[in-house]
């Protein structure tokens, strides 16, 4: 190697060391904050806090107070945080092929993949500790799961191998409220499970939604999400069919008495609108490329999940205070 060659190889290293230095020393707390998919962990808290004042109230124990409550729904929160860094840290090579996901602070170069990596392992192990120390261990073990179920089973495994992905993958996301409730009681009891069905069966139709007219990016970046597998028609069939079957899951909380006359009124309400809009989707045959129909049901799902698990939290707050 000609002494010109090594001196052109030393001055990139060392503009490469230097651009690793400057990207680490601009990471900022929003930075980090953003690894931890804070418009998930919305989702996540709101749920477990359901989870939790609905355990107090249906149950009758009660092994937290406001302030370990408070510091049990916390830890909850960060372990879901956790889980959504170890899978941006894991997917950062998706990410950067996908218009939606090229900003996130790994593939823009904001946040190093070391520093996510132990950010969210961190995150991770303080979250289950703490739960355990403030409540109990079977709680604390449960959000163990839930996080190893995302990180490992769904990010590393699931995503990239099945089209099935969301829907088994979903039952991490489904898992919050059943880990407050065990927080909240020690134990887990069929109001937990259905709490859990209900976000469960929810999730395939919500992102399959996302998928149709997100399907370009999933397509530039192999994952194999359902309509860049078996196509359109099939995946809008499918929102159908899950969005029917969602009905009695999500009726369940009356049928079985934990839910009130007005979260019957208003889940029936609701889950019309739910099948109202899948039907739109599975009608759709997209020739203007516009997707609308699956944004409306992807924007009305938010809503209609926020609003059932809004209305039992409502109910349960007005049993305690009775």
């Amino acid at each position: 190697m000609s002494t010109a060659e090594i001196e052109a190889r030393t001055e990139l290293q060392a503009l490469a060391g230097a651009t690793a230095e400057h990207r680490i020393s601009q990471a900022e707390p929003r930075d980090f904050f953003a690894l931890m998919k804070p418009g998930v962990m919305r989702l996540v808290v709101f749920t477990a806090l359901v989870g939790l004042v609905s355990a107090a109230a249906t149950s009758g124990t009660m092994l937290l107070g406001p302030a370990t409550g408070a510091i049990a729904l916390f830890c909850i929160a960060i372990g879901g945080g956790a889980s959504g860094a170890l899978n941006m840290w894991y997917e950062a090579d998706l990410d950067r092929m996908m218009k939606r996901t090229a900003n996130r602070p790994i593939p823009a170069g904001r946040v190093s993949a070391d520093e996510a990596l132990a950010f969210g392992l961190i995150m991770a192990v303080l979250s289950v500790m703490v739960l355990g120390l403030v409540s109990n261990w079977f709680a604390a073990g449960l959000l163990a799961f839930t996080i190893f179920f995302y990180a490992v089973v769904y990010t590393i495994w699931l995503k990239r191998s099945t089209q099935q992905n969301i829907v088994i993958g979903g039952a991490a996301g489904a898992l919050p409220p059943v880990v407050a409730w065990a927080a909240m009681t020690g134990s887990v009891g069929i109001e937990a499970f259905v709490l859990f069905l209900i976000i469960f069966m929810w999730t395939p139709p919500h992102f399959w939604a996302l998928a149709l007219f997100a399907s370009k990016d999933y397509a530039r970046a192999g994952i194999p999400m359902m309509p860049v597998v078996s196509g359109d028609a099939y995946t809008r069939k499918q929102i159908l069919i899950y969005a029917v079957l969602l009905v009695p899951v999500a009726m369940a909380p009356w049928f079985l008495g934990f839910g009130g006359l007005v979260y019957g009124a208003t889940t029936a309400a609701l889950s019309l609108g739910f099948v109202f809009y899948a039907i739109g989707v599975y009608r759709d045959k997209n020739t203007d490329n516009s997707n609308r129909a699956a944004k409306r049901l992807f924007a009305y799902s938010i809503l209609y999940l926020f609003a059932l698990f809004g209305v039992l939290l409502l109910e349960a707050v007005i049993k305690l205070a009775l």
